[in-house]
């Protein structure tokens, strides 16, 4: 039942929208521990899902023009994103725009470090329990074995940037992730939410940008692969570990996840955060 006179219609206003992020942020911080770490768990859970459906459709697709399976990709993890909405899951990404709670005064640094810290252990332990989960049904055997080194292609991949290579693809992936949600706020169903994911959603993964939160899923799962792959599973597939040589525990967590993280935070606390407190919610402090 309507409570109020919001129209039902349309889309809400950029105003607005910045005033429901600067609640929603709020509220975050109100949620009790328990149930912040199982909605960060669920959201670690759905982008890893994400994660894995990216992989299968992206397997096997060389005869497609490059763009068109980027796209097609792209499209498929977007799916993780609407779950994260749809379902009132915590993601680290997305919550990195509690800055603005500081911005306007109602939040401190101690209550979005704590929210973080929360979140993104709640992701990371979704996103291993689903590594576990793939590993122990040997879904990378898919495709004799092609699933697997599509997941150890994207893997190395990932791990062959340097540090400021992705501190930059992370800054530019939580701004369009963050700009993806600010979309979300402004419409007024659930299948308007779920389009405003999908094309933000698909540049980002198209363009190769990296997203901390997906990348505790993707790497691991390449790293795994690659450790335990059996002589007969590189013989079938013509491949050697060799040939994944940037796959390391090193790359993976100081040249991937740490400077990701970082510019994770730049590009949805400050580039998105920040910028819209500015225009819309400055002058009320």
């Amino acid at each position: 039942m309507q409570t109020d006179n919001t129209p039902q219609f349309g889309c809400v206003p950029p105003s607005e929208i910045a005033r429901l992020a600067e609640e929603a942020a709020v509220g975050k911080t109100k949620k009790h521990p328990q149930v912040t770490f199982v909605l960060s768990v669920l959201a670690g859970i759905f982008i890893s899902l994400a994660g894995m459906f990216y992989t299968i459709v992206t397997t096997g697709a060389e005869g497609l023009p490059y763009g068109m399976a980027k796209l097609i990709g792209g499209l498929s993890f977007s799916m993780g994103l609407m779950m994260v909405v749809l379902c009132g899951a915590e993601l680290f990404t997305s919550n990195t725009l509690l800055l603005m709670g500081r911005a306007t005064r109602r939040l401190n640094i101690a209550q979005i470090t704590k929210n973080w810290t929360l979140v993104y252990i709640g992701n990371m332990t979704g996103s291993f329990f689903m590594v576990a989960m793939l590993m122990a049904v040997g879904q990378y055997q898919g495709a004799h074995g092609d699933v697997g080194i599509n997941y150890m292609y994207i893997a190395n991949a990932k791990m062959g940037h340097t540090f400021i290579q992705a501190l930059l693809l992370g800054i530019l992936c939580n701004l369009v992730v963050c700009l993806t949600y600010w979309m979300t706020l402004s419409a007024r169903s659930a299948a308007g939410k779920m389009f405003a994911c999908m094309l933000p959603v698909a540049a980002f993964l198209a363009a190769g940008f990296e997203h901390s939160v997906a990348n505790m899923f993707l790497l691991p799962m390449g790293f795994l692969i690659k450790s335990i792959a059996t002589p007969e599973f590189w013989e079938a597939t013509g491949y050697s570990a060799d040939y994944f040589s940037n796959i390391t525990i090193f790359n993976m967590i100081v040249m991937n996840l740490i400077p990701a993280t970082i510019g994770n935070i730049i590009g949805g606390g400050v580039m998105v955060g920040l910028s819209n407190w500015f225009v819309h919610l400055r002058e009320r402090v």
